[in-house]
């Protein structure tokens, strides 16, 4: 009987067998064993973790670095196992994360926040997994992304402190992680061992802490340097604009209140009409409150003239508080509110019922701002100008913004437009609140403004040309026309009187700091100009528009924050409570509503979309270098600088009539000759390089400087040496890919290496002859 057992065909493998099979057979992986270098990346990640933390304000720290820190160790431990159960966890917890970053980004909330805590859980669970180098460099490029969201959302200069850190940390990482590369050992300082066999950190690092020292000075200043040349460009391409989370409000909306602490007694808000407690405030209770009407002293914290009724008769000052942080476009007036009506020792709001109430869409925070009722015929062109306030302290309800907003980013559902273009919001804005507004900021042209004719309509002169009847009206008005006389070229015009009447109200009244109550029946222009020859700040600006008003010009006073001090580093415009003053809006019929600020010390009108900051570090960093230079030298660099400007723009004018006048003629011309001018500093940078080349030859040994000329002429035939090769890997490397020329460089190479390494002189005609044979081919 013949057994067919043999025959039988062989069973197939499943694919269990398969796939062990080839989990078996895949190759083992090339782990890091440096523990220094996972050391010092894991140290990476964990600064970029405290300084998103830091600069977020959050506890994710808290969990983050132990985790991280466990992580990282139990990853070193197992690094030569596979872990497979371990990573499928991982995916399934980025899987989670991502979801949970999903559903938070749906409600609004500022998605750089989200991205850092989302990159954060992530590189939790990814120092789980870290057995190669490449899993380090994956760690330590988090590390570096997160300390550039820090760097985004940073608003003080502590942010330096943490980029310093990073920076300590970073360059020994790119030391040990080349010394892997290159298979060098980069093993822990042994302290058991003898002081003889000792390793040091030296040795590790391959330099001194002196060496690093200088690397690092060095590379501070180069970052300095660059930062501050680095040109501003108007920023904002983006349009997905910073703002808070949403702020729910609870019950209705009264968009005609103004909620200001410093408005407040006792917890109880003071009522606009009659300056006593409504018991309805929400009032900090703390300290002097100033009074809505009558003699008192003003609150040291919060601004009296943000307010639906400015009282000037209150006496005191601010105590320096840091309010806002402002990154803007460009350097401004931070408007708050405008009054229509003067009362004789103050301002107010006379149309504070027509507040309008503002929507925005449902799943937007985005509010379109339409014009208020103060443009009438409209405004004039202007120039778009974004701007992104952080609250550092709690403000009233009143959201300042640049003059003319359009559009603005905020929280809340609703907002409120008065009627002279002051935005409200339902709350009092909290400390940390950020939101982002739009404006368009009419440009000023002065000979425009200045032929426009004083054609005003009857509401125009309704509002903006009342004054009481206390007022002398008479007396003013004679004033202002006793000091046009002393001009020296005829005012024709609006805005000529505007302008010089804000000048002499600088130059020949005081301010004073000390100045007494004035008594009901006084008027405070009249006191002014007539009785104490100055008074407080903001009296200058309501001197001005009462004497504006009493020639017959529509004017308002406006009261917000100058531009305050500008940080080159964080790019921030801080602003302090002591910021905040009025200055006087002229209405231009046609053109719209321009400042102008009579106030000792400051400009006749607040900086606006005109100055250029493309460089304003630069100019910054040069004025702080200006005022330790001796004012010869700093003479003699301005006559260099400025020639060497003068001369840049001139030929750069000549270029561009060139290009528009002459047509297609002048534009091949323009063209040929910058192709000439760049062949021109093309040669000039070659020359230059070969007589560098030249002089570091001359310094050189007869047998170094002819291994140089061999190295630079193979160089220049695409066969360069890198630094890490010895001469006789690079000779290897020559054989390889000209073997013609290899004897030569063999012959070379052997001479220079004996030389160096072993103190033999070499035949140096020889070698000549070996040099001159190859450069003949």
């Amino acid at each position: 009987m013949v057994s067919h057992l043999g025959n039988r065909p062989r069973k197939r493998p499943s694919f269990k067998d398969l796939w062990q099979q080839q989990w078996e057979a895949a190759p083992a992986l090339a782990t890091e064993e440096s523990i220094p270098l996972r050391i010092l990346v894991q140290a990476l990640v964990l600064v970029g973790i405290a300084a998103t933390d830091t600069v977020l304000g959050t506890t994710t720290s808290l969990w983050a670095i132990p985790l991280s820190v466990i992580g990282a160790t139990w990853s070193y431990y197992r690094r030569r196992d596979r872990n497979l159960l371990v990573k499928f966890c991982i995916a399934i917890g980025m899987i989670a994360m991502l979801v949970v970053f999903l559903r938070a980004l749906v409600q609004q909330e500022d998605a750089r926040i989200l991205l850092a805590q989302l990159l954060i859980q992530l590189q939790v669970l990814h120092s789980f997994d870290l057995p190669r180098r490449k899993d380090l460099g994956y760690s330590a490029v988090i590390g570096l992304i997160l300390l550039g969201v820090a760097g985004t959302l940073s608003e003080t200069l502590v942010f330096g402190l943490w980029l310093i850190l990073f920076l300590v940390l970073a360059l020994p990482v790119l030391v040990l992680d080349y010394r892997s590369r290159l298979g060098l050992p980069s093993s822990l300082p042994s302290f058991k061992a003898k002081p003889a066999q000792r390793s040091s950190w030296t040795t590790l690092l391959g330099l001194s802490l002196k060496q690093l020292a200088l690397v690092l000075g060095a590379s501070v200043l180069l970052g300095l340097v660059i930062f501050a040349c680095l040109p501003r460009l108007p920023g904002f391409q983006l349009r997905s604009l910073p703002v808070s989370a949403p702020i729910e409000f609870q019950g209705r909306f009264d968009q005609t209140r103004i909620l200001n602490q410093g408005y407040t007694r006792g917890g109880e808000s003071l009522d606009e009409q009659t300056g006593e407690g409504n018991g309805n405030g929400p009032g900090s209770g703390q300290g002097q409150q100033s009074q809505a009407k009558g003699p008192g002293k003003m609150d040291g914290e919060f601004y009296y003239g943000f307010n639906s009724r400015m009282n000037q008769n209150l006496r005191g000052q601010l105590t320096p508080k840091v309010v806002l942080r402002v990154r803007s476009q460009a350097e401004t007036f931070w408007r708050v509110l405008a009054f229509d009506r003067y009362t004789g020792d103050g301002w107010e709001i006379s149309r504070n019922d027509d507040t309008i109430t503002l929507d925005r869409p449902e799943l937007s925070s985005q509010f379109e701002v339409p014009p208020p009722a103060s443009s009438f015929l409209g405004q004039s062109v202007g120039e778009e100008v974004i701007q992104t306030y952080t609250l550092a302290a709690n403000l009233p309800n009143l959201i300042p913004a640049a003059a003319v907003p359009s559009r603005i980013y905020f929280p809340t559902r609703k907002l409120a437009l008065d009627p002279e273009g002051g935005l409200r919001s339902p709350v009092a804005l909290p400390e940390g609140l950020t939101y982002t507004v739009i404006s368009n900021i009419p440009r000023r042209d002065r000979t425009a403004l200045s032929r426009i004719s004083p054609i005003y309509l009857e509401r125009v002169q309704d509002y903006y040309l009342q004054l009481p009847e206390t007022t002398p009206i008479e007396r003013i008005q004679a004033r202002a026309e006793e000091i046009f006389k002393t001009s020296t070229k005829p005012l024709n015009s609006v805005y000529e009187k505007a302008l010089y009447l804000t000048q002499y109200l600088k130059q020949h009244y005081t301010v004073q700091p000390d100045l007494p109550y004035f008594d009901p029946k006084d008027d405070l222009a009249a006191e002014f100009l007539f009785t104490y020859q100055g008074g407080y700040p903001d009296h200058f600006s309501t001197t001005l528009a009462v004497m504006l008003r009493s020639l017959g010009i529509p004017c308002r006073l406006a009261s917000g924050f100058a531009p305050g001090q500008f940080n080159p580093f964080t790019g921030f415009y801080v602003v302090r409570n002591s910021d905040a003053y009025a200055l006087v809006e002229v209405f231009f019929p046609g053109a719209g509503w321009f400042t102008f600020d009579p106030i000792p010390g400051h400009d006749l009108y607040p900086a606006s979309v005109d100055r250029d900051e493309t460089f304003g570090p630069l100019r910054v960093l040069w004025r702080w270098v200006a005022g330790w230079l001796p004012p010869p030298l700093l003479d003699f660099l301005g006559y260099i600088f400025g020639g060497a400007s003068a001369l840049l723009g001139r030929f750069l004018g000549w270029l561009l009539l060139l290009f528009t006048s002459f047509g297609w003629s002048g534009a091949i011309l323009g063209v040929l000759i910058l192709v000439g001018l760049g062949f021109a500093v093309w040669l000039l940078w070659l020359s230059l390089g070969w007589l560098r080349h030249r002089s570091r030859l001359r310094r050189l040994s007869p047998i170094e400087r002819v291994y140089q000329q061999m190295v630079r002429w193979f160089g220049e035939r695409g066969l360069p040496k890198r630094p890490a090769q010895t001469p006789a890997e690079y000779v290897a490397a020559i054989r390889r890919e000209r073997p013609a020329q290899a004897e030569a460089a063999e012959a070379i190479s052997r001479a220079y290496t004996n030389w160096r390494y072993g103190g033999q002189q070499p035949d140096l005609a020889t070698l000549r002859q070996w040099l001159k044979r190859l450069q003949s081919r």
